[in-house]
């Protein structure tokens, strides 16, 4: 497993994250063995966010921790607030209730990284740094970042808080990869040229942050994986041909892929199950060629201009 430093000071974090959106249902038992699992197989980074099961996620979370302790400083836990009641909130009322909901939830004291999930239009930058000095200040919270956030975005928080902005978490796979698309499109008169993120890759990898993916096997928000459909069907069989040279699944591979972007590039798998998120940890370890990626995004639909 190959770990990326988000802060100076902090444990490293694996590049692969465990994703626990979907860890809700989870009964106890069910729940300790997705943490022991995934820590054997060198994932510490777990990712969570307090509208995940409406808070029963990190609830889950919690009860592992409760019963056993010892395993927080093994763990790199991660959480997002600032959604409710169908708005975005990033007032210092709410970011600081929402921390002191995820302690409680997450039964520990502090956690490694707090990322405000979405964008707030509404953002008062005053009230975001008054909220991050004080959940610093307190040791609640080590460090911050954001989820889906532009460039300009990141640029205004920027200039009022006190603390670096350690990543940012947005959607990245091989076949949802409009990032991408518009940095190979620059200056063409056509769709995949359009700019809609802001330039999110060159600038986290200028500003050193974690580029984070999330629905890293999905083709959209909406259309579900992209294995074995019918509709990404070029894709998959390349995913397979190169799967099969370094001896892994296809989902492996198409892991690997966003790990290839260079920087602090980091995958957020959204499995429960210990098969396929040990397929996740082996991507840590290939390191795509050039024509292998280019490939996977051809094969993807996708065209070189």
């Amino acid at each position: 497993m190959r770990y990326i430093r988000m802060k100076e000071g902090l444990t490293e974090v694996s590049v692969i994250g465990a994703g626990c959106m979907r860890i809700a249902d989870m009964d106890l038992k069910e729940a300790d063995a997705f943490v022991r699992g995934a820590l054997d197989l060198g994932i510490n980074f777990f990712d969570e966010a307090d509208i995940y099961g409406r808070g029963r996620s990190e609830e889950v979370l919690g009860h592992v921790l409760a019963e056993d302790p010892s395993l927080r400083e093994k763990m790199f836990i991660q959480s997002k607030c600032g959604i409710h009641d169908g708005v975005y909130d990033f007032s210092r009322e709410h970011i600081l209730k929402s921390v002191d909901g995820i302690l409680e939830r997450l039964h520990t004291d502090h956690i490694d990284s707090l990322l405000l999930h979405r964008p707030d239009i509404l953002m008062e930058g005053e009230e975001v740094r008054d909220a991050f000095d004080i959940l610093e200040k307190s040791g609640k919270v080590r460090s911050f970042g954001v989820s889906n956030q532009s460039p300009c975005q990141m640029d205004l928080l920027q200039s009022v808080i006190h603390q670096k902005l350690t990543c940012d978490q947005v959607q990245l796979s091989c076949a949802h990869t409009l990032m991408i698309d518009a940095l190979l499109n620059v200056d063409m008169q056509n769709e995949a040229g359009i700019v809609r993120d802001g330039g999110v890759i060159p600038y986290v990898q200028k500003n050193q942050m974690a580029l984070q993916a999330w629905s890293p096997l999905q083709a959209g928000f909406f259309e579900g994986v992209f294995l074995n459909k019918e509709e990404y069907r070029e894709l998959n069989e390349t995913l397979q041909k190169i799967g099969e040279k370094y001896d892994v699944d296809a989902d492996t591979i198409a892991y690997a892929w966003i790990l290839r972007v260079p920087g602090k590039t980091q995958v957020i798998t959204g499995t429960t199950k210990m098969e396929r998120l040990a397929s996740a940890a082996e991507a840590s370890d290939i390191h795509l060629t050039r024509t292998e990626w280019y490939d996977i995004y051809k094969t993807g639909g996708h065209k070189l201009p």
